[in-house]
């Protein structure tokens, strides 16, 4: 991925942080396969982390990739960007955006491990489910795990990108703060949260 230094996100933690958040990932292989899967991070494995998760055992992605290397994409928010929001003239319509790009080798994992995987993620997205107890009956559990394969990727390249337009000047950012604040579309408002709650991209300093 292309990462000015103006637009990298920073350190390793930070990445991970973004990770977690939008934990929803498109996961390529080689042959440019994608399968869309929730991975969940766990920081303290390996210099970058590891990432786990689970396909549908009836998708066939997983049969061809194991052991290879594998690009999983995280996309946070993004809007388009109006040039008529800028003060600078001229100007052109762009597109601001969050991502992380993370590569490693897939490999399979046990079953004890894939059922911790499911686990986890419930805990992370819905942790009520736990603690309700009996929620997803163990026969249940049992079945559902015969349906899936479960895989890890140590992390060994990791990039982070926010192009927010932190790079323009600071009525130019208050501009798009205005644009953004005024628009309808959910994307739009999303990404103005993001920006607002990184402090990126505001106009204020």
């Amino acid at each position: 991925m292309h990462v000015p230094d103006k637009w990298d996100m920073g350190s390793r933690e930070l990445i991970h942080q973004f990770i977690n958040q939008y934990g929803f990932a498109t996961l390529v292989s080689t042959d440019l396969e994608g399968s869309h899967l929730p991975l969940l991070l766990t920081a303290s494995e390996g210099e970058n982390g590891t990432l786990y998760g689970h396909f549908a055992r009836s998708n066939s992605h997983w049969k061809h990739i194991v052991n290879t290397k594998v690009l999983c994409i995280f996309n946070g928010p993004h809007g388009y960007i109006s040039p008529t929001w800028y003060d600078s003239y001229p100007a052109v319509p762009t597109w601001n955006y969050s991502v992380v790009h993370a590569k490693g080798i897939i490999e399979l994992t046990d079953d004890t491990t894939t059922a911790h995987v499911l686990e986890s993620t419930i805990q992370q997205y819905e942790p009520s489910l736990l603690e309700s107890g009996g929620f997803i009956a163990d026969d249940y559990q049992q079945k559902l795990a015969k349906g899936i394969v479960g895989f890890k990727i140590v992390i060994d390249e990791l990039q982070g990108k926010q192009k927010l337009g932190q790079h323009r000047n600071q009525s130019d950012q208050q501009g798009v703060v205005k644009g953004l604040s005024l628009s309808n579309r959910a994307d739009e408002k999303q990404l103005l949260t993001y920006m607002m709650n990184n402090n990126i991209g505001l106009g204020n300093k």
